[in-house]
C-alpha cells in the first residue's frame, strides 16, 4: 500500500516533493509511501507528508485509490489541508514546493498514479465538485 497526501494551501495551490531517492530521482510527486505496520491510512498519509516535506496536514476525504498489480501495488491518495506555509525538504526530498495548476511540472513527475489523480483534482476543482476516483494501471505500453 502506497498512502500519500494531495496538500491543499488556501489559495488553491498543491505541494510537490522532488525526489531524492530512487525509484525516480529527481522527479516530482505528491508526498507518499508505503504505509507501515500498526497505522492507519489517514495516519500513513499525514506521516509520509511530514516525513517527505515537514508539512502538517489534516488529512480529509479519500481521492483515489489506483490498482497496479504488476508491481503488486495500490495508490491511495486523500485531499489534506496544508496547515501552515512552514515546510521544507525532507531526507526523501530535494526539493518541496507549492504549484498552481499552470505551474504542475508535468512532463517530471515520477508516477503515473500521481500525474492522474492531479488531473483528476484539477477537472474536478474546476467543475466544482470533487469525487472519487478509482482505477487499474496497466504496465507501460498496454492498452
Amino acid at each position: 500500500m502506497i498512502v500519500g497526501a494531495i496538500p491543499e494551501w488556501e489559495d488553491g495551490r498543491i505541494l510537490l516533493c522532488r525526489r531524492a531517492i530512487e525509484p525516480r530521482h529527481g522527479l516530482w510527486t505528491l508526498p507518499a509511501g508505503f504505509m507501515e505496520n500498526g497505522e492507519t491510512t489517514l495516519e500513513a498519509a499525514a506521516r509520509e507528508t511530514q516525513e517527505e516535506a515537514n508539512a502538517m496536514v489534516q488529512v480529509g476525504d479519500l481521492y483515489s485509490l489506483y490498482n497496479i498489480p504488476y508491481i503488486n501495488q495500490v495508490y491511495m491518495l486523500f485531499r489534506a489541508r496544508l496547515l501552515n506555509l512552514d515546510f521544507s525538504p525532507g531526507i526523501e526530498s530535494l526539493e518541496v514546493k507549492l504549484f498552481t495548476e499552470s505551474e504542475i511540472p508535468w512532463d517530471t513527475m515520477a508516477f503515473r498514479a500521481v500525474s492522474m489523480t492531479l488531473k483528476n483534482y484539477f477537472s474536478d476543482r474546476n467543475a466544482g465538485s470533487y469525487k472519487f476516483h478509482i482505477g487499474d494501471l496497466l504496465p507501460p505500453g498496454k492498452t
